[in-house]
């Protein structure tokens, strides 16, 4: 590891417990202008619980304590009770296909995420994925803190245990398998990240907007790698919230994630094109296995701020 990442890990490694609610209300309060909050749920058909992390957050971070300002579902398609759950708890629901309609939405969570920015205001913005089991507060609030209390913060990621079923740190295979070693080998100063692909994170808008937003899987991976190439490793922090228990996908599923997060790598890389961006996977049939081919996502948004709609809802 890098000494530069090794003096990082000293300085910018945080545990959600080291900024007490009090401490981030009086920052807060210090310089409201730079301190409103607003949380973003992206969600597609996650009724089971998307209620739970809408409650927990209004109950904790709104009604006891005005810590988040806004709480936003953006619900990109879902088939089930999400959009009539996530408003019953609380939360403001707003369809992807109804944010920016000039512009036809395309599938993936990255789409939304930055659709997101056009329907909320705060000047944090605070991602939470809707699949979380056993949801606490301090997801949000840990990874709000550093960005209420240091100017020099700019982009906050949680850090977590991630069990797989009853097996303790076996969780994040796409991260171990692709994630890390492309960054320890490409980004090296971004090998400090416990959870680079992580779905938690915080950031100021002022830096959100300045950025493009792969479309799909690799939302995550891009926004991370843009975000040390605009503001620096040293704007870049990582909070510890204890354990992350979520909804895991099939080994398929994980396979194109895997894809589109290397495609978003090696765009960074060259600016290049790949020769086929698709993945032929395979399933075994009645008469063998049969190959099943799956585009890898290759669009990008741009950044925010090169948007008219947005430019003209900012300066109103």
């Amino acid at each position: 590891m890098l000494e530069e990442v090794e003096s990082w890990l000293a300085r910018r490694s945080w545990s959600a417990a080291d900024r007490p609610l009090d401490r981030l209300l009086a920052a807060k309060a210090r310089d409201p202008r730079r301190g409103s909050v607003s949380v973003v749920l992206p969600a597609l058909n996650e009724e089971a619980t998307v209620g739970e992390i809408v409650t927990a957050i209004r109950r904790d971070l709104m009604e006891k304590v005005r810590l988040v300002d806004e709480l936003v579902v953006i619900d990109s398609g879902s088939t089930d009770a999400t959009a009539k759950v996530a408003r019953e708890a609380g939360a403001r629901v707003v369809h992807r296909d109804d944010i920016l309609p000039r512009i036809p939405a395309v599938p993936g969570k990255g789409e939304v995420l930055w659709r997101s920015l056009l329907v909320t205001g705060g000047d944090i913005v605070c991602f939470v994925d809707a699949d979380l089991k056993e949801f606490s507060a301090d997801f949000v609030s840990g990874i709000v803190g550093p960005l209420l209390t240091d100017p020099d913060v700019r982009f906050v990621k949680a850090m977590y245990d991630r069990p797989l079923g009853d097996t303790a740190g076996q969780g994040g295979r796409v991260t171990e398998l692709v994630a890390r070693p492309l960054l320890n080998l490409h980004w090296p100063q971004l090998a400090g990240f416990v959870q680079p692909l992580g779905g938690e994170y915080a950031a100021r808008r002022s830096l959100l907007e300045q950025l493009p937003f792969p479309v799909g899987y690799g939302v995550e991976l891009g926004l991370l790698v843009d975000a040390l190439h605009t503001v620096g490793l040293d704007a870049l922090a990582q909070v510890d919230v204890g354990v992350r228990k979520h909804r895991h996908q099939d080994g398929q599923a994980l396979g194109r994630m895997a894809a589109a997060i290397y495609r978003t790598a090696q765009l960074r890389l060259s600016r290049g094109h790949l020769v086929r961006p698709s993945l032929t996977q395979f399933e075994r049939g009645e008469d063998g296995f049969v190959p099943r081919t799956h585009p890898v996502d290759t669009e990008e948004r741009p950044p925010m701020r090169e948007i008219e709609e947005y430019v003209s809802r900012r300066a109103a």
